[in-house]
Formats: C-alpha cells, sequence, structure tokens
C-alpha cells in the first residue's frame, strides 16, 4: 500500500510544502487538473485568485484501479482521521 496526495499546485510548490511539513510520500503535480477531472473533484474558481483547485477528497485505489472506498467533504479543513482511513483499510483486508 502507498499514501499518494495530488495537488493543483506546480512541483516546486509542492516539493516546498513537503520539505517544511517533513511529507516523505508522494506528492504529485497535477497543474492541467487532468486526474482532479477524471474524479470530479475540481472546484473552479475557489482558489487563491480564483484558482481552479481540487475539493479535499481521500480515497483507497486498489492495484486494479478501482476506488475501494471514498471521502469527500466540502471544507479543506475536514478531512478523514487517520483512524477512519485504517478502519477502511482494515477492512478492505489490507
Amino acid at each position: 500500500m502507498r499514501l499518494i496526495a495530488i495537488s493543483v499546485d506546480p512541483p516546486e510548490i509542492n516539493r516546498e510544502l513537503c520539505r517544511k511539513q517533513g511529507y516523505t510520500f508522494t506528492f504529485l503535480s497535477d497543474i492541467n487538473s487532468e486526474v482532479i477531472r477524471r474524479y470530479d473533484l475540481l472546484h473552479e474558481g475557489a482558489g487563491p485568485d480564483s484558482r481552479d483547485i481540487s475539493r479535499p477528497a481521500e480515497f483507497l485505489i486498489d492495484a486494479t484501479g478501482t476506488v475501494r472506498w471514498v471521502n469527500l467533504t466540502k471544507s479543506i479543513a475536514v478531512r478523514a482521521r487517520p483512524d477512519e482511513i485504517l478502519k477502511a483499510v482494515d477492512a478492505l483486508g489490507g
């Protein structure tokens, strides 16, 4: 199992965020919002300077690419708690 984050921010901004926060997982840049659109997460004009951003979301995707669990929220401040995610992984036999 791997943790991967995806952001609309360019790679240099994501690298700096990872450095500051100490993130060691893969952090991808989706500057054209291709993946974000594929998962219907685009929140048009909701970012700084009316930039497009992604809606907050967490997904568990299996090795075949099948989405097995989803957590969607309307607020960037609301995320799944680690215990919720671990419970979902356990339920999937992870």
